[in-house]
């Protein structure tokens, strides 16, 4: 990934980068063999360079962390969560345009 701003979300670290964050957190559930999920790569990169030291920006491989995906749902991806105080605030399915998630992170700052 080419922007530094994007964080790694595990199923280990979950609670202590997203759930307990103090910033509004955007978690982009994907996997390597998901092809839209490629494309959606570029705009969470920009959005983390956009949204840095405001929000949390990330991604989370379902194939590797199965049990955040499972608790939260996640049955089709892309999808992205957007956490605020430890509870889903927005839930964007499928590719969409940069500024559909900038417009979701920006209705929780």
């Amino acid at each position: 990934m080419a922007s530094d701003a994007i964080m790694t979300f595990t199923d280990a670290a979950f609670d202590a980068d997203v759930i307990n964050s103090d910033q509004p957190v955007l978690v982009d559930f994907w996997a390597e063999w998901c092809g839209p999920c490629k494309m959606l790569t570029p705009t969470i990169e920009a959005i983390a360079d956009d949204y840095a030291g405001r929000a949390k920006v990330g991604k989370m491989n379902i194939d590797d962390n199965r049990e955040v995906a499972t608790a939260h749902q996640i049955m089709s991806i892309p999808t992205v969560l957007i956490f605020k105080g430890g509870e889903v605030a927005k839930k964007i399915v499928g590719l969409q345009p940069k500024e559909q998630y900038a417009a979701a992170i920006d209705e929780l700052l």
